[in-house]
């Protein structure tokens, strides 16, 4: 295909979010570095707005270009939801950002918008090339992002081991698509899956030693054990909305993209990688959960928190084989639940710990006589991450549950339940201080700012209501795999 014949209007909502993004930096380059700028925190949410409406009513027949970026159901469900949260982590940021002089505003949205542009073209991406260089933007931004306090060691450090160890993976990736490379002479995945079934009868090892390069690389991305080792360090070391953005959008990102490549390029194969899914699955629940029980710093145990949610994302993906759609359409939904329940924890989180100048446990202590409605938002917030019910938590880890036991992966199921229960441990710590601690002597009540303030009651009313009434959504995503099956 021409590139004059190519219909370059399925890429309008990320070539308007980098105009936006450049024409962000370009008023912060303009009106003076140190100058409290809050409006471009509300120009960035604006941008992000006009995108998410885009990708709605822009795109709604999809389509591709030739085979390289694809615009489907699969793709828009997940740029809704990746735009939808880097809007709520950008509405944390503000009230961080007025508090700290030592951060430029324009140049920390303008990456952050940058980012989410690499996150887009990742779910939307059907060819190596295109793929790799969404990655790597977002990847790049995120590295920048982490080291934002650069006058901080935590940061610094933070940024330092980000950038090497995500080289390293970056690395890993590109080995194991240059084997794929090699064998077809394409990089495109569709083209790769169509050919790997005839391949993998000639070229076994070389097929699977390019899976296990890419699925090394991915593991880096999501978190997962063994490959989490970056994350309790990067978490604690950045800024707390930046902890937020790579809990979150990152993650969920490297999901979408996980879920691209291994469903399309090695689908003929899946029985040999499922297997190695539910391994990981289960180490990451097991380290996750149980390194978290030993944490004081909040921000290092929402770091071993986000690995053991990695752990349940990746349950649906090892029964995949035979339950394809169901399993799409479960990470779907539990990304929506993850979403609303870390952002609105991380929404609470950032204000305690820049409000009482500390990021360990003892900052949450007596919250709930300082700021009732933060202590309840954030009991709600964690007692869906724990999978109580009556929570959207409790829906996307049931749903998790009857696909692992509908998928005769009764071990992994029972390993889900068991490292859930142990979650409840270090959740119920945040309750505890809460609660049943007495604020400290010069801890002054909490006026939460309209933001926050925003993004918590948004975050808390569609996690009880996903709860109770989870069919808005699940009736909605059962189309959301018809791209693939």
């Amino acid at each position: 295909m021409s590139a004059f014949d190519a219909n370059w209007s399925l890429m309008t909502p990320e070539i308007v979010l980098a105009a936006l993004a450049l024409l962000i930096f370009t008023i912060d380059f303009m009106t003076g570095i140190r100058e409290k700028k809050p409006y471009l925190g509300r120009l960035s949410i604006l941008a992000l707005l006009v995108s998410a409406f885009l990708v709605l009513f822009m795109n709604g027949e999809g389509g591709a270009i030739a085979d390289i970026f694809i615009v489907d159901t699969f793709s828009t469900v997940f740029k809704i939801i990746l735009l939808l949260a880097v809007a709520m982590v950008i509405a944390i940021s503000m009230h961080y950002l007025d508090k700290n002089d030592d951060v430029y505003q324009g140049e920390f949205y303008s990456l952050m918008l940058f980012a989410t542009l690499g996150a887009m073209l990742m779910v939307s991406s059907a060819d190596f090339v295109t793929l790799f260089i969404g990655l790597e933007l977002l990847s790049i931004s995120s590295y920048c992002l982490a080291g934002f306090k650069k006058h901080q060691r935590k940061s610094t450090e933070a940024a330092i081991k980000y950038i090497i160890l995500g080289g390293t993976a970056s690395a890993f990736i590109l080995y194991g698509m240059s084997f794929l490379y090699g064998l077809t002479g394409t990089t495109s995945v569709v083209e790769i899956g169509k050919s790997i079934p005839a391949l993998y009868a000639d070229y076994p090892y070389i097929i699977t030693m390019s899976m296990l390069f890419m699925l090394a690389g991915f593991g880096f991305k999501i978190s997962a054990v063994p490959f989490h080792m970056w994350a309790p360090d990067v978490y604690e070391g950045s800024p707390t909305p930046v902890t937020a953005f790579l809990s979150v959008v990152s993650k969920l990102a490297a999901f979408a993209l996980v879920i691209r490549v291994f469903f399309v390029a090695f689908w003929s194969i899946s029985e040999e990688w499922t297997f190695l899914f539910a391994t990981i699955a289960a180490l990451t629940m097991i380290s996750g959960n149980f390194i978290a029980l030993t944490q004081k710093n909040v921000k290092r145990l929402m770091a071993y928190s986000g690995i053991a949610q990695a752990g349940y994302l990746l349950v649906p993906l090892a029964v995949s084989a035979n339950y394809a759609p169901m399993a799409v359409n479960t990470i779907v939904f539990y990304s929506v639940a993850y979403v609303l329940m870390t952002a609105g924890a991380f929404a609470v989180i950032s204000y305690v710990t820049e409000e009482s100048h500390s990021e360990e446990m003892n900052s949450f202590a007596g919250l709930y006589r300082r700021s009732p409605f933060m202590a309840i938002a954030m009991t709600v917030f964690l007692v869906s991450l724990a999978g109580l019910p009556f929570t959207a938590g409790f829906v996307g880890k049931a749903q998790i549950f009857i696909g692992a036991v509908t998928g005769e992966l009764l071990w992994l199921a029972v390993i889900m339940i068991l490292t859930s229960i142990i979650s409840f441990y270090y959740y119920f710590g945040f309750i505890k201080q809460m609660y049943m601690r007495e604020p400290k002597a010069n801890d002054a009540n909490l006026k939460v700012p309209a933001g926050l303030s925003a993004v918590i009651t948004i975050a808390l009313a569609l996690t009880i209501i996903l709860g109770v009434l989870p069919g808005i959504l699940t009736n909605f995503f059962m189309e959301v795999s018809h791209w693939m099956f």
